[in-house]
């Protein structure tokens, strides 16, 4: 008999097939057994009848516990009322493993701090499991964004021996012979050295920000894609930036509604952003907006803002509360933001920098800008952000060797997880989070 997965089951209407899995939970009704089974792939409801299959087999399924490995074969029959739309009737049971010992993770009520520490178990488990089928998704559709555009995926350091946007919250490394590294922070500036031998180039992977943050949107590790292009503009880039978000979410609606289903995901504003079309807002009229707002809706506790200021979280999420979609927020002061930034020519105060906020009070899931080109000028801003200048030796030689305006952003794999997927907090969007307050299991 041809085995066959949970998340294939549509084509086999009416065949009897076999299933490999585990037992998730069980009922029984007079003689009726309804036993819930998962594969990996998905979940399906598994009935037996008294009598369709050997007695011995029944009495069995009656007392199995939670996580039993099974071998079932079953007719495949289609039924509205089941989740998935197919359910199986058992006609054979096979026990491969039974549990050890009680499985902690029961069908009620447990506390986050619980389920964080069983982080290695609940992954089995339906939110658990959709959240991390949709990173997947995701994942996959970014490699085939770039790709399509002609990008190459370049590999960069995880060991670096600099900071690319400050050097408070770096993990250091001891080396050898008193040498220090640190975990990166980015790989963007190794990036810009690919998209000057490549022309466009992204990279993947983890980095490292050692913020002791309890917030429901930091992590010490997570994932960053970062694209890099030269003679890329500053409007250019944005364009770009859109287009990744509207393909990512137009991806994960077409590819995963399953999943967004099982986690009761409101999918409308999704589908606006899937659209693109983002407003493009200065950072001035942005900050007049959300001054606007605190003093029109006194409830929300908004810190009026002064010019030169940087959004924090609660203006973020005010301001996104204004739109169906993402925005971008774009010239904030050079005072503010990274070294490397382009100057605004029609304001040296600003930089050609933008944010994109996502809505629904995640906030900032890119930040990109058009990278200083010019050798004395990037100099310059080294010297006052008080950098040292023999670690960005070879940084500096970008812009000695045929140097041309370029741009990039970077994204964070599980902020947008978190945003498409419409959950509380960025530490379910990671299949082990390393937080301040967090390193197992």
């Amino acid at each position: 008999m041809q085995r066959i997965f949970i998340e294939e089951i549509a084509k086999y209407e009416g065949q009897e097939v076999l299933l490999r899995g585990w037992l998730t939970s069980r009922r029984s009704k007079g003689k009726i057994h309804f036993l819930q089974l998962r594969d990996g792939t998905g979940f399906i409801q598994a009935t037996a009848f008294k009598g369709e299959l050997p007695d011995e087999q029944f009495e069995q399924a009656d007392h199995l516990p939670q996580e039993t490995a099974l071998e079932v074969t079953g007719l495949v029959r289609a039924d509205s009322r089941a989740p998935g739309g197919y359910e199986l009737s058992v006609r054979g049971i096979n026990v491969v493993a039974l549990p050890s010992k009680e499985y902690p993770i029961t069908p009620k009520e447990h506390g986050v701090e619980f389920l964080m520490d069983h982080r290695h178990l609940y992954i089995r488990h339906r939110r658990a499991w959709a959240v991390l089928r949709v990173r997947d998704e995701l994942e996959r559709a970014i490699h085939d964004f770039f790709h399509q555009r002609g990008f190459i995926r370049l590999d960069t350091p995880i060991l670096t021996p600099n900071a690319v946007e400050g050097t408070t919250d770096l993990f250091e490394v001891d080396l050898f012979d008193g040498e220090k590294a640190y975990l990166s922070q980015s790989g963007q500036l190794y990036a810009e050295a690919g998209a000057l031998a490549f022309g466009k180039v992204y990279t993947f992977g983890p980095t490292f920000r050692a913020e002791r943050s309890k917030t429901r949107r930091h992590l010490l590790e997570f994932w960053m894609i970062e694209p890099e292009v030269a003679f890329m503009t500053h409007e250019e880039n944005m364009q770009l930036q859109e287009d990744l978000v509207a393909y990512l979410v137009g991806r994960c609606l077409e590819e995963k509604k399953r999943e967004l289903e099982m986690l009761e995901r409101d999918t409308t504003v999704l589908q606006t952003t899937a659209q693109g079309h983002y407003p493009r807002l200065h950072y001035t009229q942005a900050v007049e907006m959300v001054n606007q707002i605190a003093r029109e809706k006194p409830e929300l506790q908004l810190t009026p803002m002064q010019w030169g200021d940087d959004f924090g979280a609660p203006h973020e999420a005010a301001l996104t509360a204004q739109f169906d979609r993402p925005v971008f927020v774009e010239k904030y002061p050079a005072a503010v933001k990274a070294f490397y930034m382009q100057p605004d020519p029609e304001d040296p105060r600003l930089v050609l920098n933008a944010d994109l906020l996502a809505p629904e009070g995640v906030g900032e899931i890119i930040g990109g800008s058009q990278r200083i080109h010019d050798p004395d000028l990037l100099r310059q801003k080294i010297r006052e952000h008080g950098l040292p200048e023999e670690v960005f030796d070879w940084y500096m030689d970008l812009r000695l060797f045929g140097t041309v305006p370029h741009s990039g952003f970077g994204i964070g794999l599980e902020r947008t997880v978190r945003w498409i997927c419409g959950i509380e907090h960025i530490r379910e969007a990671i299949p082990f989070p390393r937080m301040y307050t967090r390193m197992r299991p």
